[in-house]
């Protein structure tokens, strides 16, 4: 059977659709497969750092991202302990040194549907919903899909296959990719409320960051659907409590009420609880078999990197698949795919989302006291406050991974 000329990319959420739609601007055909029957609302990841606004808004989808999203140049960190707010950082203090000097906050879903409606409507880019991935196999030529679809197995063929499923990933498990790393003990419980926290006296700006070594927080503002958006609150539920418990509306309710004691209820949106995992795979390239987004690597969500360094991959591994298709480079470009963006995650990613987490948590009274005080200096001092700056918006981790050969 001939190799149709064709790259697949498993899995429609955001690094999947910001995949499809930068090969199809490098002139590559390309098929998005999605097990779903359509675009999922799904309302994990939300912050776009700068860099990556720069990479979308070279796609075409900065309009939709001023629409539908939320410009956030500053981020709070507070003691939840006493209420003192320790440190206000501002990307704007970097205007006239980036492109972009704030924080896009647009939720997942909307990304993705932005990069879906964005696709070439010459066939070109297919996109294929309630179609599932159940086998793979690969040889010199190209890769072998078999899907299904309405109770119909087929067989696709292509030359290259992108996984971008998951934290589950189908096409990493199938490719027998080792997924290396932890599991923290406690979860994660997202609460979305209608209440405005910024129409309050309290002093919060749309990005928060509550350290307490009992219940820390972080809590941010989206658009949502519209007026007058969802804040997000991000708890830890302790391995103890058993999830029906987390996900009683008596204990949503006594969560927010512990944190901003109010009189009335808060109104809540939605919530979700779900386990945390600090993993990355062994090799983000095994062949004509490739990996990008969560199939690749998974973090807590302190500090928002994960859909960012998902979507840096997606950039990344474009580029490269456009070097081999026009430009006649060879199959090393993808090892120096997996080595480029593992040394972003490993190095970057994983040990910042891992700091982060541990300092909001930090139950030793010195440590903690010591981490403030961090925090403090680093803010009063403009030199220590714009390299905080460029390392939490993943300026350095871009600059650094690009840098390996």
């Amino acid at each position: 059977m001939s190799t149709p000329d064709r790259i697949f990319v498993v899995g429609a959420g955001p690094v999947g659709a910001v995949m499809t739609l930068a090969l199809a601007r490098r002139g590559i055909p390309v098929t998005l497969l999605e097990a779903e029957p359509g675009p999922v609302d799904d309302q994990r990841a939300a912050t776009v750092h700068p860099p990556t606004i720069e990479m979308l808004a070279e796609l075409g989808l900065e309009q939709d991202g001023w629409e539908t999203g939320l410009q956030s140049p500053l981020f709070h960190f507070w003691d939840r302990v006493t209420g003192e707010r320790v440190a206000e950082f501002d990307l704007g203090l970097l205007e006239g040194e980036v492109k972009y000097p704030f924080v896009l906050q647009w939720e997942q879903y909307k990304l993705a549907r932005s990069a879906l409606r964005h696709l070439p409507g010459d066939g070109s880019a297919q996109v294929r919903f309630a179609t599932r991935l159940i086998d793979l196999a690969q040889d010199a030529d190209g890769v072998s899909l078999t899907v299904e679809s309405n109770g119909e197995r087929e067989v696709l063929r292509g030359t290259f296959v992108i996984g971008t499923d998951g934290g589950r990933s189908t096409v990493r498990k199938l490719a027998g990719i080792e997924f290396e790393g932890f599991t923290w003990e406690e979860r994660f419980l997202k609460i979305g409320t209608t209440f405005d926290f910024l129409a309050t006296d309290a002093g919060f700006c749309t990005r928060n960051y509550f350290s307490d070594p009992d219940e820390w927080l972080n809590l941010f503002k989206v658009k949502g659907p519209g007026e007058p958006g969802i804040w997000r609150g991000i708890f830890p539920v302790p391995p103890d409590e058993p999830d029906e418990v987390a996900l009683s509306d008596e204990r949503i309710q006594a969560r927010f009420q512990k944190f901003f004691p109010r009189s009335g209820r808060y109104d809540i949106a939605y919530f979700g609880l779900y386990k945390v995992h600090q993993r990355v795979a062994a090799t983000f390239n095994k062949g004509r078999i490739l990996l990008a987004g969560d199939s690749a690597h998974v973090n807590n969500p302190i500090g928002g990197m994960g859909m960012n360094g998902g979507i840096h991959d997606a950039i990344n591994l474009a580029d490269k698949l456009a070097d081999m298709r026009f430009r006649g480079a060879g199959f090393e470009v993808l090892d120096r795919y997996t080595r480029q963006r593992r040394k972003a995650q490993t190095d970057f990613v994983q040990a910042q989302t891992i700091r982060n987490k541990k300092s909001l948590e930090e139950k030793d009274p010195v440590k903690r006291r010591q981490n403030l005080d961090d925090l403090r200096r680093t803010c009063d001092d403009i030199s220590l406050h714009k390299a905080f700056l460029y390392r939490g918006a993943l300026f350095d981790s871009l600059r650094e991974a690009n840098a390996v050969q």
